[in-house]
């Protein structure tokens, strides 16, 4: 019984001593933490950028198919016409 009541008393300041190297460990590996959340809000918030203007690209393409897809290709055809007709050459 008297044995282990001496090894109490050898283990208590071991454990006081291991006890600062675990908070730096700690410290650490909180620091990388918040460095990778940092990271990954930072690419998050550039994908939602980019996301967003991949929307609005679509939202315009999606525009012109829908509302004025005769009327471009009308367009289109009107400035080519004078191009062929107005040289006086044959289209190939």
């Amino acid at each position: 019984m008297n044995d282990i009541a001496s090894w109490i008393w050898v283990l208590i300041p071991l454990a006081a001593i291991s006890i600062a190297p675990f908070k730096m460990w700690l410290k650490i590996k909180e620091r990388q933490l918040d460095s990778q959340t940092n990271l990954t809000a930072e690419k998050s918030a550039q994908y939602a950028a980019h996301t967003e203007r991949l929307e609005q690209r679509v939202r315009v393409l999606e525009q012109i198919v829908t509302d004025r897809g005769v009327e471009t290709a009308a367009q289109i055809e009107a400035l080519r016409a004078p191009r062929l007709t107005g040289t006086g050459d044959q289209p190939q």
